[in-house]
């Protein structure tokens, strides 16, 4: 069930009474979204907020992340399921400080759960902030949680044509990573068709294709990420 308007997957009509219920929860999730974004700013804290469908490999993708790096920055992690703290037990073994947050029926993290993360895990300055949102191309597109990226990670096992049926997803990010790709091989899935229909939603998307599981890719992934931590600040 979705919190924000209460779909629970049965066809219904949004009246103007439940859009405007909708339109304040999102104002209020904005208004918290920043001070958040006021929080990472002071602390210089790269806040990155990633997102995708179950099973794109975000966990994964992260956990190579962490290790390669490790000793280069300094990393911290929101883990976001409904249930369970499995992904959370898995980033805590590569030795980064990492805080869960189950979202229960909810399907999409919002600011005042991070903020009130925040508070127990007390992120050191100058570092980067990776939040794994729960695994859903659609409510997360709505929820500013005051990150200064947003990363959509698609797999090649997905449809080459997810960003034209999750488009606010795609229009909302500033950089897709296509996962997965040693499988391209043994599934029926276009690098050039998934690349063209993600520039259509969003021309300025930078996309980097990775494996996780032979590394192509992942230096890329990498420099990404360092260019934004040492990139200056522009007014």
């Amino acid at each position: 069930m979705c919190a924000t308007c209460g779909c629970d997957g049965q066809e219904h009509v949004h009246g103007k009474r439940i859009v405007d219920v909708e339109q304040d929860i999102l104002h209020q999730n904005n208004l918290l979204a920043e001070r958040n974004r006021g929080y990472f700013e002071a602390k210089n804290i790269l806040a990155l907020n990633l997102v995708s469908s179950p099973g794109s490999g975000k966990t994964t993708l992260l956990e190579r992340t962490l290790t390669d790096l490790k000793g280069q920055l300094d990393f911290c992690v929101i883990e976001g399921d409904q249930q369970t703290t499995n992904d959370a037990d898995r980033i805590h073994a590569t030795g980064t400080k990492v805080t869960q947050i189950n979202t229960g029926k909810g399907c999409h993290l919002d600011s005042q759960m991070i903020a009130h993360a925040l508070q127990g895990l007390k992120p050191k300055g100058d570092s980067i902030m990776f939040i794994e949102n729960v695994g859903n191309l659609v409510c997360p597109a709505m929820f500013d949680l005051g990150e200064k990226e947003r990363v959509v990670i698609i797999s090649v096992t997905e449809g080459d044509d997810k960003p034209l049926k999750y488009p606010d997803m795609f229009f909302s990010s500033t950089l897709c990573i296509v996962n997965k790709t040693d499988l391209l091989p043994y599934v029926p899935f276009s690098i050039e068709k998934v690349k063209e229909n993600a520039l259509k939603i969003n021309k300025d998307l930078h996309i980097i294709e990775v494996s996780c599981t032979n590394g192509d890719g992942l230096q890329e992934w990498y420099s990404w990420l360092k260019s934004k931590v040492l990139a200056p600040e522009t007014v």
